[in-house]
């Protein structure tokens, strides 16, 4: 009797791919022989086979038409067809794998814990953040900078606002020696199933690329295997636990759900907004039915755009923690939400709980093989909408839909000096990490509040945002000496940034000399966002920076606006002025070699 071990892929990961197995187990039994069979496809792995049972196998049967990892059969007996020709002739290969006679040579490979660095290597790797503008290509440049220090390939795809750019191809893939995934939001990796892959954030990779491709290259793993017995054996959502096991710079996992639900929401925020806006700009508040003002408020209003963002909040949180089986329950779940008075917040409880119900239901429902196909299509839908919207109907929607009310009422009535407080919490939440997961809760919530109408919070999150990268710029034209050369080049690039309402354009200067840059950003940033809730000005426009202002009617109380922004930004320029210390006595007349040796000194 021989002990036969098998793999069978196909891309999908259902049909031909189980067959495949199913076939070959019973062929070996027949024969007399012992088969274990491990299934790919689709990202997943079922049934993994172990060391202990590849090294005790006979041989190997690779039964596949996708990629496969060959490296851990190194030095055993293979036999290499495709699942169609298993299926069909599952004796004959059988019969093969089981023969002392000749066989196709063992696969030559290297070990699986890390590629060698003695050659040039492939590199392939996404970058991602929520709004997918600032973090997303800093990110990206960083890793870029650093696999080439390191003498190595690199191709990294930008997964941006406006879509994949520089997208990796499936032989890019295949050439790849490790792949690396620094994101802030939920990545699909199926189509990295087998290859090494390190996951973190996007601050690694911002503040030191090249360490982070050298750790990658030490700790990446196998993608696929790890994630099934995390996730409790073939799992349909297996490639969501392994992503939510693996390394993330310390980011919890919560957050990168509720950014995935955020990234996919604010097209939807950020068009309806413009829209209502332009929409006034035509028609005055309340423009006249027929009139192309209010279609354009009913485009971005509440039965188009503004419609749309709980429910797609909900579903992207959801297909975040549960894959695909949960953007159904999440969407409708945060329907629900919508329709019951919870609005934003009813939405995000909704989407958590949608992708938690459906990963518990994947978990714990066991059906056999060849039904497999029925839970991502249709048992976990169901299921997961049934318990989702049950659970907002009768438990979650109306409490929250009672203290969304009370604190949509309390928003609206507060006083000067109470808005004013909230409105500096706000700001320092902006400036605080300038882009990460506090200024993105700060963000959030402000837009969260545009479905109940309550306006001041986002005028306050946006005042507080621009100011930050337009005091950098401004610090470099005033206080030349406190800067680097590199960072008066900067400044101008800031200066647009925050004429747009892009917080990240601070980061650089923020991660040089954190100490002194981040209070004298947090300062202004409060005072705008003081002055803004203060004075009473509203927006109606979730983003577009100062392009925003000369929207007629986007801005209630433009001049105090206006003041807002300045003098946040004048405070944040002074206090830079005073804090930081003088980097070069004479900075208009040094020498391009001293300060080339000045920059590689600092880093």
């Amino acid at each position: 009797m021989a002990k036969l071990v098998a793999v069978t892929a196909c891309p999908t990961g259902i049909a031909q791919t189980l067959m495949a197995a199913e076939t070959l187990r019973r062929a070996a039994q027949t024969a007399g022989h012992a088969l274990r069979a491990e299934t790919q496809g689709g990202g997943r792995v079922q049934d993994p086979l172990s060391a202990a049972e590849i090294a005790a196998a006979d041989a190997v049967i690779l039964a596949s038409t996708a990629q496969l990892d060959e490296a851990r059969f190194a030095g055993k007996r293979i036999v290499r067809v495709r699942t169609g020709e298993a299926i069909q002739d599952a004796a004959g290969v059988i019969a093969q794998a089981a023969s002392t006679g000749d066989a196709p040579a063992p696969v030559s490979a290297a070990p699986t814990a890390a590629p060698s660095a003695a050659r040039p290597l492939s590199i392939v790797g996404i970058t991602s953040c929520p709004t997918g503008i600032a973090h997303t290509f800093m990110a990206a440049e960083g890793l870029e900078n650093g696999a080439k220090a390191l003498g190595h390939r690199v191709k990294i795809e930008t997964q941006g606002s406006v879509g994949a750019g520089n997208p990796l191809t499936a032989q890019d893939i295949a050439d790849a020696d490790v792949v690396i995934i620094a994101a802030d939001t939920n990545v699909d990796l199926a189509r990295f199933g087998g290859k090494r892959v390190y996951q973190t954030g996007t601050k690694p990779a911002i503040s030191g690329g090249q360490a982070l491709v050298q750790r990658a290259l030490a700790e990446a793993v196998p993608y696929g295997a790890a994630g099934v017995s995390a996730g409790g054996g073939g799992d349909f959502v297996a490639q969501a636990g392994a992503a939510k096991a693996a390394k993330n710079a310390g980011v919890p996992s919560a957050y990168k759900h509720l950014m995935t639900g955020v990234s996919h929401m604010l097209p939807f925020v950020v068009a309806g907004g413009l829209l209502i806006a332009l929409s006034f700009a035509f028609g005055g508040i309340n423009p006249p039915p027929g009139s192309f003002g209010a279609a354009l408020s009913q485009i971005g209003g509440g039965t188009g755009a503004f419609g749309l963002f709980v429910p797609v909040l909900a579903g992207y949180i959801a297909f975040s923690i549960a894959d695909r089986p949960g953007l159904a329950p999440g969407m409708i779940g945060g329907l629900l939400a919508l329709g019951g008075g919870s609005g934003f917040l009813g939405g995000l409880l909704a989407g958590f709980l949608a992708g938690y119900v459906t990963l518990w239901l994947n978990r714990g429902i066991r059906l056999p093989r060849t039904l497999e196909g029925l839970k991502p299509t249709l048992i976990l839908p169901l299921l997961g909408t049934a318990i989702t919207g049950l659970a907002m109907v009768y438990v979650v929607g109306r409490p929250v839909a009672a203290a969304l009310t009370a604190a949509t009422t309390w928003l609206q009535g507060l006083g000067d000096a109470s808005a004013g407080a909230l409105g500096a919490v706000l700001g320092l939440m902006m400036a605080f990490d300038m882009g990460g997961p506090i200024n993105k809760a700060a963000y959030t919530f402000s837009v969260g509040l545009l479905g109940s109408n309550v306006y001041g919070p986002i005028a306050a999150a946006m005042a507080a945002g621009m100011t930050p990268p337009l005091a950098l710029f401004f610090g470099t034209l005033l206080f030349k000496n406190r800067f680097t050369r590199d960072e008066h080049e900067a400044g101008k690039a800031a200066g647009v940034l925050g004429l747009s309402f892009i917080t990240e354009g601070a980061i650089p200067f923020a991660a040089r000399d954190p100490l002194r840059v981040i209070p004298s950003l947090m300062a202004g940033s409060a005072v705008a966002g003081a002055i803004s809730m203060a004075a009473g000005c509203l927006l109606r426009a979730p983003h577009g920076g100062i392009f925003v202002l000369f929207i007629p009617n986007a801005v209630v109380n433009l001049p105090m606006y206006v003041v807002a922004i300045v003098t946040g930004t004048v405070v944040s320029t002074v206090l830079l002025g005073v804090l930081k210390k003088p980097v070069l006595e004479t900075p208009a007349i040094v020498s391009t070699e001293v300060t080339g040796a000045a920059k590689v000194a600092a880093d």
